[in-house]
């Protein structure tokens, strides 16, 4: 019983009506009024639709950009910062996740969580890649003031002032749960499923409805546009019915087995089954946008799996940017190089070290969960893709130099880094 929200090749702050304001909403959960369309069997939550036609937040969740400089560097860098649902799984990585890039273009991750009963928000540096993931970098101690966040970076202090015009397009958070009985007609049971579901929707409508569209169609997996977009709503119901139906049909019978078990030992937790969707901002300036979707599923064993598949837009047209969009045809040799090039301080390998001291195979293939930043691409791999599940995601950032003859033309690539036809 796997979902697959796949990328789009196949198949991880609104701050603020004022500080208290902000801190109640934040606080509340991500979860509002129930969801009566749901199945009788599951007890779901759901956002609470705004009138009309214009989304809004759901209660809990936002994406915010705030402006900074680095203490101790003059980098000046825009921090894209988002509130999730409270995570359901073992991988979850809190509720605070976020991205800024350096002056070289390389992007790099912030997670952590609000500090419950404060106005506090504590951040971390995180390492993506496969070196030490424990390794995290400096530690973010932030708080609201107004519409801004004060605090100190590494111990040095800073002010991230919030961007009230996004320097992309501004994005609404939707957010869906469902606790799932694994027996329906048991109401003496404590075991249960739970799901969820969280996205991401440009503001507005009209030009917007292109894009709108494909991000609907990326995270139901579908890799062509000839299939009319689905609705959010009528997506989050085939989600829990597909889940319902796959979770009640596995681990009922196990539970009713359970049951008549007199053994000492009874596996429960593990008919616990999970599964979340989280949508993250990678890249949100000029007209690109780029979307991690994380996926991650327990249905018994020992750990869930999980795994980010990314893709990227132009918001110009709403299209989605495939790796064909990107790459000109033949360019894989070049890119499979580029990729061992980077991927060995990733690794923690030196540059003459064979790549299969930390992966399967001495070569890194080409992947095609590929996405564009305005610097160049970042090429992701899950767990077990090309090495082992401890290693976890691996994340490789090629810069646009290195890229810059494999591109295709009219790529919405800001910061005078366009590629044009020659």
């Amino acid at each position: 019983m796997n979902l697959s929200f796949v990328s789009c090749q196949q198949a991880p702050v609104r701050l603020l009506l004022s500080a208290a304001a902000t801190l109640a909403l934040l606080l509340s959960g991500c979860n509002s009024s129930p969801d009566t369309s749901a199945a009788q069997s599951a007890t779901a939550k759901a956002p609470v639709a705004a009138s009309g036609a214009q989304l809004t937040d759901s209660p809990g969740t936002w994406y915010w950009q705030y402006r900074s400089v680095l203490p101790g560097s003059p980098d000046s860098i825009t921090l894209h910062l988002q509130c999730l649902p409270e995570g359901l799984g073992e991988a979850s990585p809190g509720r605070l996740v976020g991205f800024y890039t350096a002056a070289d273009g390389h992007p790099y991750e912030v997670m952590g969580n609000l500090s419950a009963g404060t106005d506090s928000l504590i951040l971390r540096d995180v390492r993506t890649d496969a070196v030490a993931q424990q390794q995290n970098g400096p530690r973010w101690l932030l708080a609201l003031h107004g519409s801004n966040l004060l605090g100190t970076r590494a111990g040095k202090a800073m002010v991230l002032r919030r961007v009230h015009v996004p320097a992309g397009i501004e994005l609404v958070s939707r957010s869906f749960t469902a606790t799932v009985p694994a027996r329906p007609n048991h109401p003496q049971d404590t075991i249960a499923g739970r799901v969820g579901l969280h996205a991401l929707l440009p503001a507005g409508e009209g030009s917007k409805a292109t894009l709108q569209a494909n991000l609907l169609r990326t995270l139901r997996g579908d890799s062509l546009a000839t299939r009319p977009a689905p609705t959010l709503d009528a997506f989050w119901k085939e989600q829990l019915s597909s889940f319902t139906k796959d979770y009640q049909q596995e681990a009922g019978p196990m539970l009713t087995e359970l049951d008549e078990d007199t053994s000492s030992y009874r596996p429960l937790a593990t008919l616990r089954y999970e599964q979340q969707t989280s949508t993250y901002v990678l890249w949100n300036e000029g007209s690109l946008l780029s979307i991690g979707y994380f996926n991650y599923d327990y249905s018994g064993g020992a750990h869930g799996n999980y795994g980010t598949t990314v893709c990227s837009y132009d918001t110009r047209t709403g299209r989605v940017l495939r790796y064909p969009d990107i790459f000109r045809a033949g360019s894989e040799a070049q890119l499979e190089q580029l990729l061992g090039r980077y991927a060995r301080p990733v690794l923690g390998l030196q540059p003459e070290q064979p790549l299969s001291d930390a992966l399967f195979e001495n070569t890194l293939p080409v992947t095609r969960n590929v996405y564009l930043t305005s610097g160049g691409a970042v090429f992701v791999y899950s767990p077990y893709e090309v090495a082992s599940f401890a290693q976890g995601e691996i994340r490789v950032f090629v810069p646009v130099s290195g890229l810059r003859p494999l591109l295709k033309p009219d790529l919405p690539l800001a910061g005078g880094a366009e590629v044009v036809q020659k």
